[in-house]
């Protein structure tokens, strides 16, 4: 009967469970790393926390039956979580990537999984053809971004899947950018699906955590292996309040997407803008794409200003957004990738990723867009200002 309840209904009754002791509404914390065994030979569910714990086994079974998956598991970060999907990996191994890579992402596999003969190519994951030139006899993986980070490209994960599958390799897509609230990447055709859970489903600021869902038993099993054994699982008090912040992940999600979708069509008519990157505007390439696979363009949006000196001028001239890394919150939070989240890129591999000097990012919070919009107004005008007064100078 559960399945047949819609998205939101669901979301509140995966992480709304009565204590049938107390009648608590709440999940119990679970403050315990270890747990009394009262049979010499047959243990009880929990022994101790690495391996599983009440309170993080309630958030991770949420986040399966959101994303539609066998098993959730629940990580330190989305890096922890990230890392031990490649993990699964061997000597050998071949990994498709995208090119414009999430930073950490770029960095474990360049920098470490390289050293123990895991081997990788990236390629531009939106273009089939790419993807599939790029498979050999040895891949294993093919990894998603989608929409990927901070130039919002849009990747079919079902046709992906389809390669992936005739190939006999995974599909692992890491979907933070939309959560289960718009995409699921597991009705897909997809594999694996990874969360920095720190982002939307967190949406407060104030929780660093990673989530991974399996859409099969087998992958479950490899996966809890790695977990237990590695053992970068998330805390008992921060899987609380990822519970909570699941609770009202679709309302903040969907008034985000909505100002998101109002500030990106204000930025795309704007002289000043280069260019604007948001998948749920028309022009965009994919749209039409995002809407079937996901029905909505998200809560990020990125754009190109004139040059640094441009986009430096922007930020110190705002005062609502926050100018920080990571995304996903209550306030709005803007970035600079080329020194924040893609810093881990030469600025040659930048350019050839589509980010260039000029770009922002902005994960649009719960502010009045409107507001926003007025703010962002002050940040664009003030680099005409400024020009005026070089011109002023140099005369």
């Amino acid at each position: 009967m559960t399945d047949s309840f819609q998205f939101s209904t669901r979301l509140i009754r995966n992480t709304v469970s009565v204590d049938p002791q107390t009648g608590a509404a709440n999940v119990p914390v679970y403050l315990s790393s270890t747990f009394h065994q009262k049979d010499f030979d047959h243990f009880g569910k929990y022994d101790y926390s690495r391996s599983g714990n009440p309170t993080r086994e309630a958030l991770e079974k949420a986040i399966a039956s959101l994303e539609g998956g066998v098993q959730g598991f629940a990580f330190a970060s989305g890096m922890a979580a990230i890392s031990t999907a490649f993990l699964l990996l061997s000597t050998g191994d071949h990994a498709i990537v995208p090119k414009n890579v999430y930073g950490g992402t770029f960095r474990i596999l360049t920098q470490i999984l390289g050293r123990f003969g895991i081997d990788h190519t990236f390629v531009d994951t939106s273009n089939l053809d790419q993807v599939e030139q790029a498979i050999r006899p040895n891949t294993k993986v093919i990894y998603v971004e989608t929409p990927s980070n901070p130039t919002l490209k849009v990747t079919d994960i079902h046709a992906v899947s389809e390669i992936a599958k005739a190939h006999r390799c995974y599909t692992f897509v890491d979907n933070t950018f939309m959560t289960p609230v718009f995409q699921r990447p597991l009705e897909l055709g997809a594999d694996l699906v990874l969360h920095s859970a720190t982002k939307f489903i967190s949406g407060h600021s104030d929780v660093v955590a990673g989530l991974a869902v399996a859409g099969n038993k087998e992958l479950a099993e490899k996966i809890y292996f790695l977990q237990n054994a590695l053992g970068a699982v998330l805390g008992v008090q921060d899987s609380w309040l990822l519970l909570r912040g699941l609770k009202t992940l679709d309302v903040r999600f969907r008034k985000s997407a909505e100002s998101a979708l109002k500030i990106a069509s204000f930025f795309s008519a704007r002289p000043e803008v280069k260019t604007v990157y948001y998948p749920g505007l028309p022009g965009h390439p994919g749209s039409d794409l995002q809407m079937v696979q996901a029905g909505s363009g998200g809560a990020v949006l990125s754009f190109e200003l004139k040059d640094e000196a441009a986009a430096r001028c922007f930020v110190n001239h705002v005062s609502l957004p926050v100018f920080a890394v990571s995304l996903g919150a209550v306030e709005s939070i803007l970035s600079y990738p080329p020194k924040m989240s893609h810093a881990e890129l030469s600025e040659e591999e930048r350019i050839k990723a589509g980010i260039g000097n000029g770009l922002l990012r902005l994960s649009v919070g719960l502010e009045d867009p409107d507001d926003l919009i007025r703010d962002f107004t002050v940040g664009l005008t003030a680099g005409h200002e400024n020009e005026r007064e070089t011109v002023k100078g140099l005369l």
